[in-house]
């Protein structure tokens, strides 16, 4: 893909994994907004940027149409209760769990409860929580949880849910949410049913074992685990499966390529996949922060991660993420506030000039903006499974062409994986789909088919204010 300087209304870059099971990140990036916003504003106390950014478009804040399609589904489905499940000891360490049971309650005609799995019941044949029927459920987790819980606690009232249609996301989404349908969208032989676009952000992938099969140009690989032993450099490993960047392996930020190769070929995290490592650089932002220990301002290249959420009605909004690699947020990494720019500037001039800014300015001020930050996030309960999560002190900026031209490559997405999804039915995906019976069973009770779902694409974009050299 060429890569040029975005001006206005085009983005850059390649999408890295798709997640159709139970994404998150709907409701953080709204209290990431809400904090951000206050920051900004305590930093234009002092300073004068001249710069028009808006905090408040729709796309900022991806809960609003995620709990607007639950409550829809409640009000067709029979039931009185929505339930949000979730594993039960992150009931009260995962916020926007708690957060969306809290907000659907202040809907008029709706009861919503956060339990775990094992608190559904049966109640003359309805499944219930209490007593009461069950409209909807959302899982907060995949069907192999699913499944690895129901051998611990029985639970056949979730598995009578699904069977029912009333779980979002549906069971059916699982045989193609795999790292290893990218091979799929990537295969020159295969590919010609997906939309131009989507195969473009694609990063070439291959399944992971002793194999021949073909490169990024359509050259023969003989070796597959050789080919990447020697081309490690531009390569990533990643669990088919995995989640959080757990056991995920960089090429050329992890150094040992046989140690990598070795992890990926053990089954400690299941089958891998082999993926073309996106250039580092177009993904990176240049982020100031301040050094508390040393009470000193710094810019910081930091990775940025892009998470567009989109159901059947299509762009719900976006998360930003920024970190190491990688960003994921169980691994380390923090969010970011996003901005829509107004002003008549590109999109690198308005970062270059909100970095300088922020670099210049009175130590003390940047301080109180800090504590700013640090007060709203505690009010907030801003934490993930680690602890506290990590806020950007400046907004990410992108354009109002640039979030139409996202809503089109959603639209998009969202097409080619009811395709997939065709494929798996017609058995042209069998060869793979690593997923044990049982799991498939269960896939298959409830199928897909376009029906109410969130999907996440994670982007590694850059919207023009990466270092085009």
């Amino acid at each position: 893909m060429e890569v040029k300087l975005a001006q206005s209304n085009e983005f850059y870059g390649y999408h890295s994994e798709w997640n159709l099971g139970s994404p998150g990140g709907w409701d953080y990036q709204r209290i990431t907004q809400e904090i951000g916003q206050a920051v900004w504003q305590q930093i234009e106390k002092k300073v004068n940027l001249d710069l028009s950014l808006d905090f408040n478009h729709p796309y900022l804040y991806p809960v609003n149409g995620f709990s607007n399609m639950l409550v829809s589904s409640h009000f067709r489905k029979k039931g009185k209760i929505i339930a949000v499940v979730a594993e039960e000891e992150t009931l009260d360490s995962v916020v926007e769990n708690k957060n969306l049971a809290n907000r659907l309650n202040r809907v008029k005609g709706v009861k919503s409860v956060l339990i775990a799995p094992h608190q559904l019941e049966i109640v003359k044949e309805q499944v219930c929580y209490r007593n009461e029927p069950i409209s909807i459920v959302f899982m907060d987790f995949n069907t192999d949880v699913l499944l690895k819980l129901h051998r611990k606690q029985n639970l056949t009232p979730l598995l009578q849910a699904v069977q029912e249609g009333r779980v979002i996301n549906p069971r059916g989404t699982e045989p193609i949410n795999v790292k290893s349908m990218f091979e799929v969208i990537t295969d020159k032989n295969v590919n010609t049913v997906f939309f131009p676009e989507t195969i473009e952000r694609t990063p070439w992938t291959r399944r992971f074992f002793e194999r021949s099969t073909e490169d990024l140009n359509g050259k023969p690989i003989n070796d597959l685990i050789e080919w990447t032993r020697k081309n490690w450099e531009n390569l990533v490993l990643k669990p088919e499966r995995g989640y959080s960047g757990i056991g995920v392996q960089v090429g050329g930020v992890h150094k040992d390529a046989d140690a990598a190769i070795d992890l990926a070929l053990s089954g400690k995290h299941g089958p891998y996949i082999v993926q073309q490592k996106v250039p580092l650089p177009l993904w990176a932002e240049i982020i100031p922060e301040l050094n508390s220990e040393k009470n000193v301002l710094k810019a910081i290249e930091y990775q940025t991660d892009f998470r567009c959420l989109f159901n059947h009605n299509g762009l719900l909004g976006f998360l930003c993420r920024y970190g190491h690699v990688p960003t994921n947020v169980g691994s380390g990494g923090g969010v970011q506030p996003l901005a829509v720019l107004q002003s008549d500037l590109s999109i690198r001039e308005a970062t270059l000039q909100i970095n300088e800014t922020i670099l210049n300015m009175n130590l003390d001020d940047v301080i109180d903006a800090i504590r700013i930050q640090k007060f709203l996030a505690l009010e907030n309960e801003f934490t993930y499974l680690l602890g506290p999560i990590k806020m950007a002190l400046r907004p990410r900026l992108i354009t109002l062409g640039q979030m139409d031209a996202l809503e089109s490559y959603c639209k998009k997405i969202w097409k080619d994986c009811l395709k997939l999804e065709k494929m798996w039915y017609a058995g042209a995906l069998n060869h793979m789909i690593s997923i044990e019976s049982e799991e498939l069973k269960i896939a298959r009770s409830q199928p897909w088919r376009g029906s109410e779902a969130i999907i996440a694409s994670d982007g590694i974009f850059s919207f023009g204010a990466h270092n085009p050299h």
